[in-house]
């Protein structure tokens, strides 16, 4: 059996110190407990915002298409300017024993990362296409049959580098 024991007075309960004490402390608490749940809403908006950006799908379209146009391309012949900033490689068309087409990539004045394609004999462009806007900084660079691209886009509030390489392929 469990005796209770009771104050001198008969009353049984908390003083109001106890109470005060279990108040502060609570709060303490919940206050922690806001600013945790405040920080990491705060952070889930920011990688949001981050990953649903156009920086991120202009980055990846742009991957995507320097390695598709790379894996076609010829590794017997290739030109790229001393500063890295253009980059020309040259492919077969459908069936055609010799380089009869080519694709230039380079930075335009407008700051746009593009891509001319285009006959070599005679000289001609045949299209042009852009693969991503607000380019900062584009540079390729040639390590045997592999091209490295490195890419910094960045609109003013935020900015993404991506780095990619590609095999040629094509003998």
């Amino acid at each position: 059996m469990v005796r209770r024991y009771q104050s001198g007075n008969g009353r049984r309960g908390f003083t109001l110190v106890e109470m005060m004490v279990a108040v502060a402390a609570s709060t303490i608490v919940v206050f922690a407990m806001g600013l945790v749940i405040a920080d990491s809403q705060r952070a889930w908006n920011r990688m949001y915002a981050k990953e649903n950006s156009n920086l991120v799908a202009d980055s990846f379209g742009a991957r995507r298409a320097f390695e598709a146009v790379v894996r076609k391309c010829s590794s017997t012949k290739l030109m790229m300017d001393s500063s890295g900033s253009t980059f020309e490689a040259y492919y077969y068309s459908d069936g055609s024993p010799v380089l009869d087409l080519y694709a230039k990539f380079y930075t335009d004045d407008n700051g746009d990362l593009v891509v001319e394609y285009g006959q070599l004999s005679p000289r001609e462009t045949l299209e042009v296409q852009r693969i991503c806007e607000n380019v900062s900084s584009c540079v390729f660079e040639n390590s045997g049959r592999s091209i490295q691209m490195t890419l910094t886009i960045d609109d003013g509030s935020d900015s993404v580098t991506v780095v990619s390489s590609a095999v040629l392929n094509n003998q």
